[in-house]
């Protein structure tokens, strides 16, 4: 089966913003790289955006991986993308939902507070401080 990776684009505060989710989730980047990294002479950058993130992951458990960049000039300027789209996280328990929950909305707006719901779920939405949309869920009846 296909696996489905989030893959958010900031414009110069990737870094922060990962170095946050890390924080959270905990792990380790499997790859961290600047566009300072690239090969010389293949995309013009200037001085600048060197230091800026060109690709970043950290694996969030279950397979997945969050993977991020900075947008660049050479690129074109990252738009926020509004509400149309959020990541959602499943959780194993009340306890998991709770942590992940409080930590990536520390700074942020909660939206929905996480709380019991009327489908059986412990279930909470929110826009982190970086402007990404988070729902953290619990199902009370797992799937055996």
């Amino acid at each position: 089966m296909a696996n489905v990776n989030p893959y958010l684009t900031f414009n110069g505060t990737c870094e922060a913003a990962f170095d946050f989710y890390q924080s959270v989730f905990g792990g380790e980047f499997p790859y961290k790289g600047k566009y300072k990294d690239m090969p010389p002479g293949e995309y013009p950058l200037p001085d600048a955006e060197k230091e800026k993130i060109m690709h970043i992951c950290l694996p969030i458990g279950g397979g997945s991986m969050l993977m991020g960049s900075d947008s660049s000039e050479a690129f074109g300027k990252a738009t926020t993308m509004g509400d149309n789209i959020a990541i959602s996280i499943n959780t194993d328990s009340e306890e998991e939902a709770t942590r992940l929950f409080n930590g990536l909305s520390a700074g942020g707006r909660i939206t929905m507070p996480l709380d019991k719901t009327f489908w059986g779920a412990f279930f909470g939405m929110f826009v982190d401080k970086f402007g990404i949309h988070w729902m953290v869920n619990y199902d009370y009846e797992q799937a055996e």
